[in-house]
């Protein structure tokens, strides 16, 4: 036999897309899983001509699977980024939007037993130890993909996937702001280091010259913006107690500017060497903390209410965050967030890697 078979489910979840795999399929080395993973994505060629990645960073992502030992939870998520051209992987970030298909997969994997009507999958993700509690349609105890919901940055509607994110501050950092700071400056550009779901370094566009309304296409093709972004980013990665994150995907790195399509604020995100065509859950979590903390250099209208909706306009439309939150003496207290997202099974079988790379279990 020359190649091994893996067995996979391809589902879009979000904005992402990729194959989501049982944990228990897999090589447990973590260098071995990583040359499966560069394998099975294709990782190498900017187009993954040699794998199932599509040649973009939101097309290069992997759910790992497992039935959870976690008294709350049901499942354990183990996320994996793997690079379109570079032949990296990163397992240190988590993924919300590749986490709405979780618990679509999770069912269809036989994980978690269906329900009548409506399943609630409780989530424990594995790389930053968050809880998210997920509610997947289930009429007839069978996975609905077909629906009324509907995402900027995926065409027509599909059955919501209601989640709900709990313990989501300082996951990787160990804390919400982990220089201690509301702003620092780093190369003369102020910004906000912010740990909620997501690591993340946020400036304001203007500090950049830009309007912070420029589309993917446009911010991409700016290669002195990405220069002087990536220099600052890799300085507060060290400042947030990260090491060295040159060769990592995490600190993201996100730009704010005033509304102006009703929402409050706009936002673009980094993946980080990209410009992510929409915006991540994860990172639109973090964003959201940011303008409910006064201080950082979010500088936009908090609403009057708690829940707080946080209406982000990103590049290819808009997206809602429902905060729960404190406003205390010692400052913002995140406690959940929530998002209402998408997912669609794609195609399912056995993706297969050379047997040299790894000759299976």
């Amino acid at each position: 036999m020359t190649q091994t078979a893996i067995p996979f489910l391809f589902m879009r979840g979000g904005t992402s897309r990729g194959p989501y795999l049982n944990r228990a399929d897999l090589p447990e080395d973590l260098d071995t899983l990583a040359e499966v993973l560069i394998a099975m994505v294709g990782s190498g060629h900017p187009l993954n001509i040699d794998g199932i990645g599509g040649g973009a960073a939101v097309t290069t992502k992997v759910a790992m699977l497992s039935a959870s030992d976690d008294d709350w939870a049901d499942v354990d998520y183990f996320f994996a980024q793997v690079s379109v051209e570079d032949r990296l992987v990163d397992f240190r970030p988590t993924c919300g939007n590749i986490l709405s298909g979780v618990g679509p997969a999770a069912i269809e994997m036989g994980l978690v037993a269906a329900r009548t009507d409506e399943t609630p999958v409780n989530i424990h993700a594995v790389n930053t130890g968050a809880r998210v509690a997920a509610v997947v349609k289930t009429p007839g105890g069978t996975v609905s993909y077909e629906g009324d919901a509907q995402i900027d940055g995926v065409p027509g509607t599909a059955a919501p996937v209601a989640l709900t994110f709990m313990d989501t501050v300082g996951g990787v950092t160990g804390a919400f702001l982990p220089t201690g700071n509301l702003t620092d400056t780093i190369d003369g550009i102020p910004v906000t280091c912010m740990d909620v779901a997501m690591p993340m370094v946020i400036a304001r566009a203007t500090s950049f010259g830009l309007t912070g309304y420029e589309s993917a296409a446009e911010l991409d093709e700016n290669a002195d913006f990405f220069a002087r972004m990536e220099a600052v980013r890799i300085k507060a990665g060290a400042l947030m107690g990260m090491g060295d994150v040159s060769q990592s995907v995490t600190p993201k790195f996100g730009l704010l500017a005033p509304a102006r399509a009703g929402g409050t604020v706009a936002a673009r995100y980094f993946m980080p060497w990209k410009t992510h065509p929409t915006m991540a859950v994860t990172g639109a979590q973090c964003l959201a903390s940011c303008v409910l903390t006064p201080g950082t250099v979010a500088d936009a209208p908090v609403p009057n209410e708690n829940p707080a909706r946080i209406t982000l306009e990103h590049a290819s439309g808009r997206i809602d965050v429902l905060v729960d939150y404190d406003q205390t003496e010692a400052g913002t207290a995140i406690k959940a967030a929530g998002l209402v997202r998408t997912a669609r099974k794609l195609a399912a079988g056995h993706v297969f890697v050379p047997a040299s790379v790894w000759a299976g279990n």
